[in-house]
């Protein structure tokens, strides 16, 4: 559900309800009282598509509520005012949820927007080195690096490094690094039906480092890294073409004019500035090289328009639709 102070609880009433008219079994891992509070405030008809008690009687239409701690007070479910209890919540649905897809119970999850400040401080054991979904889902899956993808309208945007503070970007690149991105990019887009994917790598510095004079990452890192991904398309038979290292401002507005499929980043904003610019709202946010299926949302918490029904659900459905294409295998 994410944050249920922000706009999670709005988001996730109305896009799995969407979700389950369209055929998907979906249930939301969060607070009842929350999700009430928002239907009600949507105009929806809160018992019949939630129900005030768990152990209501069962509707074919009714939404499954799966409440991981004790229900939340109306004071920690205020909109717009998080809460040290709605930061332990946040945390334990996300790893109920990540247990769940890993038992197999669950075909794969789709998380809301959380607040990565209020559950790094609320005092939940391991809460303090949460960085946000895609490194704390990986470590709990035991899984090895993960890789950010942005996707939309059949095009992607991968991150070779995700929450870091920019002074610290160049110093966690590597050939290694930036061929690992770029692999789970051509996967990705290879399950999404492009084949052969055509992928586009960007530079770190401005104009590609200037033959050096702006850096050395270029020359020392991306293009080793570009010419090691190409190889390896090449041997696995997937044909994948990867360009670069190129200049950012002139990858994407190449990538997006039909050139590519999608662009490896080298940092956050790098990547994500472009993406929100172009499909905010339809993006969807795929956590690649998991061994479970996860999407997300292409945007955060939102408190100040929280609890106003002035949120867009649009994201969080797309997202949906795209974990049901994952799981199914259906490219289009």
């Amino acid at each position: 559900m994410g944050c249920p102070s922000g706009v999670g609880p709005e988001i996730a009433v109305v896009a799995v309800r969407e979700a389950r008219r369209r055929g998907m079994d979906c249930r939301i891992l969060g607070d009842r009282g929350a999700l009430l509070a928002a239907a009600e405030t949507l105009g929806l008809d809160a018992d019949a598509l939630i129900g005030r008690s768990a152990t209501a009687l069962p509707l074919a239409h009714r939404i499954p509520i799966l409440e991981t701690v004790a229900p939340l007070s109306e004071a920690d479910r205020v909109p717009g005012k998080p809460t040290v209890a709605g930061g332990v919540a946040q945390l334990s649905w996300v790893d109920h949820a990540t247990d769940l897809a890993k038992r197999g119970d669950a075909a794969a999850i789709v998380t809301g927007p959380v607040s990565k400040d209020v559950i790094a401080h609320c005092g939940a054991p391991g809460a303090e080195a949460f960085m946000g979904h895609t490194e704390h889902i990986a470590r709990r899956l035991g899984a090895g690096i993960p890789v950010m993808v942005f996707v939309a309208d059949g095009f992607a945007v991968s991150l070779v490094t995700t929450h870091l503070p920019l002074r610290d970007v160049a110093s966690h690149l590597s050939v290694e690094t930036v061929v690992h991105a770029t692999l789970e990019t051509i996967r990705l887009l290879s399950r999404l039906g492009c084949r052969p994917a055509r992928v586009l790598v960007s530079a770190l510095n401005p104009h590609a480092g200037e033959g050096g004079l702006i850096g050395q990452e270029e020359a020392t890192i991306i293009a080793p890294a570009v010419e090691a991904a190409r190889s390896w398309a090449l041997e696995q038979g997937l044909g994948a073409v990867v360009d670069g290292p190129s200049p950012a401002e002139a990858a994407f507005r190449i990538a997006m004019g039909g050139a590519y499929d999608g662009v490896v980043a080298m940092y956050h904003d790098q990547g994500t500035i472009p993406m929100k610019l172009r499909f905010f709202g339809r993006a969807v946010n795929v956590t690649a090289g998991l061994s479970i299926v996860r999407t997300s949302v292409d945007h955060g918490t939102a408190y100040d328009i929280a609890g106003k029904a002035k949120a867009e659900a649009g994201s969080l459905l797309e997202a949906i639709r795209l974990a049901d294409r994952l799981v199914r295998g259906t490219p289009g």
